[in-house]
């Protein structure tokens, strides 16, 4: 009880006022998982915010799991990649593209688990479906969808950064291992991790805007961002706009 108390009667922890710096704008995009639908009804509402603010140096950070899950996966890839032909885009490799980019290179063992996670709606987005698809084997499999996947798709997806920061920001796909210098982050917890990250209270350093675990509405703390509103089951994907010191949402 005097424990209880005591913490009750604790001053709330301080965290600093995140800042983009002067002159631009950031908008990051979460999980689309397939919902080409989706991914440009909000890119629509970017560019109108966008051009209603004025000026401004912008930037579009896409969190990643462009695919899976959802019926046009090929299309959420080949819209990223336009988007990226014509607007200042970065894009994170997050745990889904990370198994399809080992599936691409040749892993059997990879190309099963893809298939478990909702790579299968995936692989019917680039044509490979129905009887065809059933009848196949996965070593049959393999060389199909490496035949099927658009050069420019996998070196987009190739090319996704780990992650990217920006002023008092830090753009991860899954969050980050708490206590961890960023240089000493491994790859897999920026992509996979969930609790150890979510629960913790701590300033990390920069205000870590993430997606991968899902959450019904924006789930902001004082430490971090949680923007992925599971836009495959829920019809809702959820972008955070920021300039200055302002912050903002746009969703379908």
């Amino acid at each position: 009880m005097l424990r209880a108390l005591l913490r009750r009667g604790a001053p709330a922890p301080k965290y600093p006022v995140p800042a983009v710096p002067e002159g631009q704008r950031i908008y990051a995009i979460g999980d689309i998982h397939g919902c080409d639908n989706l991914f440009a009804a909000l890119i629509e509402r970017i560019e109108a915010d966008d051009a209603a603010r004025g000026d401004a140096d912008t930037t579009i950070v896409l969190l990643g799991d462009l695919i899976d899950r959802g019926p046009d996966s090929a299309a959420v890839v080949e819209r990223a990649h336009a988007l990226s032909q014509r607007r200042k885009v970065r894009l994170l490799t997050a745990n889904h593209e990370e198994v399809f980019l080992k599936a691409l290179g040749g892993s059997l063992e990879s190309l099963r688990f893809f298939c478990r996670i909702g790579g299968e709606e995936t692989i019917w987005s680039y044509g490979i479906r129905g009887d065809a698809y059933r009848a196949m084997s996965f070593e049959e499999l393999m060389p199909a969808l490496q035949a099927a996947v658009p050069t420019h798709h996998r070196a987009l997806l190739e090319g996704a950064e780990e992650f990217v920061e920006i002023g008092d920001y830090l753009f991860v796909h899954a969050g980050i291992k708490p206590g961890v210098e960023l240089g000493a982050q491994k790859p897999s917890d920026l992509r996979w991790i969930r609790e150890p990250f979510l629960l913790d209270p701590r300033w990390h350093g920069a205000m870590v805007i993430h997606g991968h675990t899902i959450t019904e509405a924006v789930d902001e703390h004082p430490n971090r961002i949680g923007i992925d509103t599971g836009a495959y089951a829920s019809g809702r994907l959820t972008a955070i706009g920021l300039e200055g010191t302002s912050r903002w949402y746009l969703t379908t």
